[in-house]
């Protein structure tokens, strides 16, 4: 009579334990919810992010290349990978990502590796270690998305020059909503936003920004505006210019007329955003490469100052020497067969990691400069952020001034650089500006004239071969890539960085201020106690277990042995 009360009672809670699943199945189609137990949260999507997931109405499919044997690091970086896509995925259906290694077929091996370098997705060499044993293993840490005919590449791995591989990782981490996120925005939305390259006063050459247009024209319309018909149709000009969103002033080279400052200045006040990247002093690495080695760095006069100072800032006519620099390579012993090329570190190259937690550079690899000069901050009403610094161990070098390739050897102190460093290079500025003719005679008449603007933001860097790609052959390479040292710099993502944050009406770039706690096993303490490591992963779980199993049926026998 027990048995049988025992078993209508099993029988009774079982029914109902199936009755509840099905309601919350139930409940369940009409409710989605997801929980994030992280303590950083870093699987809660950000709203930006979800409303773009959300628009994809037809299949995307996202393929990732980081498979293959590699370090315990990289295996990190994949299943946080995956998770973020299986986000994605739970709240869009039409993603679909898959994990590939394209180099696992030996036969097929070479083409692809030639594909992939095509279409810039290079390559990692890394070094895996196993007990002591080391092997080396390519990988690609890449992914592309593919929406229709149009499609996107990603990179998984961040390039942070001298970080481990532990740093490394950790960066690309935080990283990964914004370069997913951003790369099924720009193939799945339609282009909207409109940028003006500016030119008529001795701008970069198309092949020297082409890159830098070619990736931009991936997310925005884009084509060159000159400034030549100013002189005679002023007017039409700046009315011209007015339907530009943004406006590029990459590396002038000549004196800006005052009636082109208007045409610009009025652009600004109109809203149009600028980004300016310029050269008060004439010194560059082309020329520097002649007979003699050297250079009279010198004042270049664009005509910008007053207008500068009207916005709230100076770039000074001098240049940032910096510790913390760019290699550059030279020949050294004797000319012929002797001759071998010898890295430098080329102290008016600085190499800057950014350090404010702007979302425009926050965790971002290091950038390249050549030559760039100070900016002084003045006291306007305009809120202005350093983007970008030089390093602690700077200082400025008057002009005019010789500089000479023979510098590569000068020797310093940290007490040359005592209380001199920190020199912003990069400045963002927002807010509404006055007109730099408001109480002046215009240089031309201009009916529309505003002397104060609406809420309004740009950015000035204090040089213009950030935005240089380097040519090869005549065929421009990656902007940020050196030929010379083969290093890939940041200057590329800082300057998509600077357009879309001017640009950005979705509150995209704001994923990148996201921050990730990632920690990671400190291998060299694992291998020093490899056998208590061993014990606590693999032999605990085992004896716990087997704890609760003995405990299970003990207790079990005790309550029906009666």
């Amino acid at each position: 009579m027990v048995m049988k009360d025992n078993k209508s009672q099993a029988l009774k809670q079982l029914g109902i334990v199936f009755l509840a699943i099905i309601v919350i199945n139930l409940i369940s189609n009409f409710f989605f919810k997801r929980f994030d137990l992280t303590q950083d949260k870093r699987y809660t999507l950000s709203e930006t992010t979800l409303n773009i997931v959300k628009e994809v109405d037809s299949p995307l499919y996202i393929e990732v290349y980081l498979e293959g044997n590699f370090p315990p690091e990289f295996k990190r970086l994949q299943n946080e990978t995956k998770q973020l896509l299986e986000e994605f995925t739970a709240y869009n259906s039409n993603i679909i990502f898959n994990f590939k290694n394209p180099i696992e077929k030996e036969e097929t091996r070479v083409e692809k590796m030639k594909e992939f370098y095509a279409k810039g997705m290079q390559p990692l060499s890394i070094t895996v270690e196993d007990k002591g044993k080391q092997s080396q293993e390519v990988v690609f840490p890449w992914a592309q998305a593919t929406y229709g005919d149009k499609y996107a590449k990603i990179g998984l791995l961040k390039n942070l020059m001298g970080a481990s591989t532990e740093q490394k990782v950790i960066s690309s981490v935080q990283h990964l909503e914004f370069g997913f996120a951003e790369a099924i925005n720009k193939i799945s939305k339609e282009k909207q936003k409109k940028i003006a390259v500016i030119k008529g006063n001795g701008e970069l050459q198309d092949a020297f920004i082409a890159d830098f247009v070619r990736s931009t024209r991936e997310s925005y319309y884009i084509g060159t505006f000159t400034l030549d018909s100013v002189s005679k149709q002023p007017t039409q000009t700046l009315e011209a210019l007015k339907k530009y969103d943004l406006a590029v002033i990459a590396k002038p080279t000549e004196a800006f007329t005052e009636a082109e400052k208007q045409v610009l200045d009025q652009f600004i006040m109109n809203g149009g955003k600028t980004l300016w990247l310029l050269d008060v002093v004439k010194a560059d690495m082309d020329s520097l490469y002649n007979e003699t080695g050297t250079i009279l760095a010198a004042d270049r006069e664009l005509n910008l100052t007053d207008m500068f100072f009207k916005y709230g800032i100076r770039i000074n006519p001098l240049l940032v020497k910096d510790e913390y620099a760019t290699p550059i390579k030279l020949a050294s012993g004797n000319q012929g067969s002797e001759t071998q090329m010898q890295e430098y570190t080329w102290k008016f190259s600085p190499f800057i990691y950014p350090t404010s937690t702007n979302p425009i550079v926050k965790n971002m690899e290091g950038i390249k400069f050549e030559f760039a000069s100070p900016i002084e901050i003045l006291k306007k009403d305009i809120k202005k952020t350093v983007l970008l610094s030089s390093s602690e161990y700077s200082k400025t070098v008057g002009t005019p001034s010789p500089i000479s390739l023979d510098m590569v050897t000068e020797e310093t102190t940290p007490e040359e650089y005592e209380g001199k460093g920190l020199l912003p290079v990069a400045v963002l500025m927002e807010g509404k500006f006055n007109s730099m003719y408001k109480n002046r005679v215009l240089p031309f008449k201009d009916n529309t004239f505003q002397a104060s603007g609406k809420d309004n933001k740009m950015i000035v860097i204090s040089d213009g071969d950030v935005i240089k790609n380097q040519l090869d052959k005549g065929v421009p390479l990656e902007l940020g890539f050196d030929k010379w040292t083969n290093q890939l710099y940041g200057n590329k993502d800082f300057l998509m960085n600077c357009v879309n944050y001017l640009l950005d009406d979705n509150g995209l770039i704001n994923i990148r201020s996201k921050d990730v706690d990632l920690p990671l096993l400190n291998k060299e303490e694992v291998y020093k106690n490899y056998s208590l490591a061993q014990l606590i992963t693999v032999g605990l779980p085992i004896v716990i277990l087997a704890i609760f199993g003995f405990l299970f049926t003990y207790l079990r026998k005790r309550k029906y042995s009666k």
